[in-house]
């Protein structure tokens, strides 16, 4: 049994498929943006220069950074899941998913979550190189 679609058809379900993949994304940013936050962020604005009072409230965030962790993960995985792992369905030409850079944003989001998350992760192991 074959399935026709339509090319509005074929449109939504691309359209679905990339907001999946944008949703997912975005959650694993914001998720490792907030776990890296006591950690991360200070040691870095450090670095930078930037110093104040108002930078060690940022450490108040520490005891749930596991569970913001564990809540990026999550995005994380489901998104190099849909990105890498799941079938594309066929794209129409000229719709946004037959161009080549229209996964470009949602892969380097993916990574760059991916290298946030890791860096608060390991932080205890690679920050007193810096002190």
């Amino acid at each position: 049994m074959t399935l026709i679609r339509t090319e509005t058809e074929a449109s939504q379900l691309d359209s679905a498929t990339d907001r999946k993949e944008s949703w997912f994304a975005v959650g694993g940013v914001i998720g490792a943006i907030l776990a890296s936050t006591c950690c991360v962020v200070p040691l870095a604005l450090l670095m930078l220069g930037v110093s104040g009072a108002w930078i060690g409230t940022l450490t108040a965030l520490e005891p749930y950074k596991p569970y913001i962790a564990a809540v990026a993960l999550i995005f994380i995985g489901l998104g190099f899941r849909q990105v890498y792992f799941k079938a594309k369905p066929a794209c129409i030409d000229g719709s946004y998913c037959a161009k080549p850079q229209s996964a470009f944003i949602t892969k380097s989001a993916l990574w760059l979550a991916t290298g946030l998350i890791l860096l608060a992760l390991t932080i205890n192991w690679w920050a007193p190189l810096f002190y």
